[in-house]
This record gives C-alpha cells, structure tokens and sequence, in this order.
C-alpha cells in the first residue's frame, strides 16, 4: 500500500465524512505550511461539490485514472492556498497609522478557487459553469 493509501484507509477509520484528497506530503504548492495538513478537509468538501463527471474510482474512492488523480489533488491544493490567504490578517503601518485587515471584507473569500475550477475542467472532472458565493 502507498503512504497515501494507508493515509486515506486512517481518515475512513477514524469515521472521517469527509474524504481529503491531498496530504502535507503531496500538497503542490510549495512551500507547504507547517500547518496544512489540518486546512485540507474544508477544501476537500468543496472539490468534492464541483466534481459532477463520471469517472472511475479506486479502491480508497480516489479517481483511478493518474491525471483526474492529479488534477484533484491539484485542485484541492489551490483551494486551500486560497483559503489560507483570504483568511490571514495582513497589517500595514505608515508612520503612526496601522491599518489591519483580515479576509476579504464582511462577504468572505469566494467559494471556489478560480484556479481550481479551470483545473477540474481542463482535466475534463467539471462540466459548465461554476455559480460562486462566500465561502462558508
């Protein structure tokens, strides 16, 4: 078994609903947050609501085929990135004036990842148009 075979088999013991396509190990956007392994359901949930295609699955539920594979765990990757800096707090200090600002205003971060929609549709995983709203 792979590492990430046994990863996802750990998840599904542990009664996780939610089925994480990317890890810390497989995470594509470098450098990967120390902390990113915990940020990867939330993402996962949503790259699970875009996928609207036929494909075969493995084992585990993971696409079978290596480039859908790749393509979701790419898309999962770019959710989260989006998500950790729509989320972080940004400040800014001009001589006496500090500005802090955290998110994206009272509305939130878009629900998808532009990004990650144009991954899953090139990889054919995603058909039409994505309708977006605040994440949630």
């Amino acid at each position: 078994m792979t590492g990430l075979t046994v990863a996802v088999l750990e998840q599904l013991e542990k009664g996780a609903a939610v089925l994480v396509y990317a890890t810390s190990d497989g995470y594509t956007i470098t450098p990967a947050p120390a902390d990113v392994e915990g940020d990867l359901e939330r993402p996962s949930e949503r790259i699970d609501e875009l996928l609207c295609t036929v494909y075969r699955v493995d084992g585990d539920g993971r696409p079978a085929a290596p480039e859908e594979r790749e393509a979701v765990v790419r898309a999962t990757c770019t959710q989260t990135g989006q998500v950790r800096r729509c989320l972080r707090r940004q400040t800014v200090k001009i001589g006496s004036v500090q500005l802090d600002r955290a998110g994206t205003g009272n509305a939130g971060p878009p629900r998808y990842a532009q990004n990650a929609v144009s991954i899953l549709r090139k990889a054919g995983l995603l058909l039409g148009y994505v309708i977006d709203g605040p994440y949630r």
